[in-house]
């Protein structure tokens, strides 16, 4: 499959089989991210990698129960509350493994570059029959100074990228995509 063929099919996917990913698959998410490109080459990123069933639902409740008290400075969110509301309701879908890319505090650009590390991330996980999906409900909670202090995150990091990774049940159907806007080309 060509590198656009791989861009074109993945999908964010939200229902996972129950299966334990490989070690070696998670290692060869991770070493995807670090080729990532970076500013002046940074290289900006640190990795959480939590597959602990009982950690991540915590962390799930948690990120919920923060959004839902925090609403006020979410507003965008509002429409999402009774969903965070439920008992259910898990943020990450269940999912086996849960990967937050950390940004560093130094360099240009440190949250962008972890942005190019996620996507290589996500892209490598589907190339070889992962799913992924970026939960951006996680990462308001994972940011938070007693967060990072669990996971041995120094403070100066920035929770950047919370990716779900698992074996999909099913992937999504194609989205539509909008035609490009090209602003200027001469």
């Amino acid at each position: 499959m060509s590198i656009l063929e791989i861009i074109k099919s993945r999908r964010s996917v939200r229902k996972y089989k129950d299966k334990v990913i490989e070690p070696e698959k998670i290692d060869r998410l991770i070493e995807a991210a670090i080729w990532a490109p970076s500013a002046m080459n940074s290289q900006p990123w640190a990795f959480v990698v939590i597959q602990d069933r009982s950690t991540l639902k915590v962390l799930s409740d948690n990120s919920k129960r923060f959004l839902v008290e925090n609403m006020n400075k979410f507003k965008v969110l509002e429409k999402y509350k009774s969903m965070l509301e439920k008992d259910d309701y898990n943020i990450f879908y269940n999912a086996p493994v849960l990967i937050t890319i950390y940004a560093k505090s130094y360099g240009l650009y440190p949250k962008e570059d972890c942005a190019l590390a996620a996507q290589n991330l996500m892209l490598e996980a589907h190339a070889i029959g992962l799913g992924t999906c970026w939960i951006g409900f996680a990462r308001e909670y994972m940011d938070l100074e007693e967060t990072k202090a669990k996971f041995n995150v120094p403070l100066d990091y920035s929770a950047v990228a919370p990716i779900i990774v698992g074996y999909p049940e099913i992937l999504p159907a194609q989205g539509a995509r909008n035609n490009p806007v090209i602003l200027y080309r001469k």
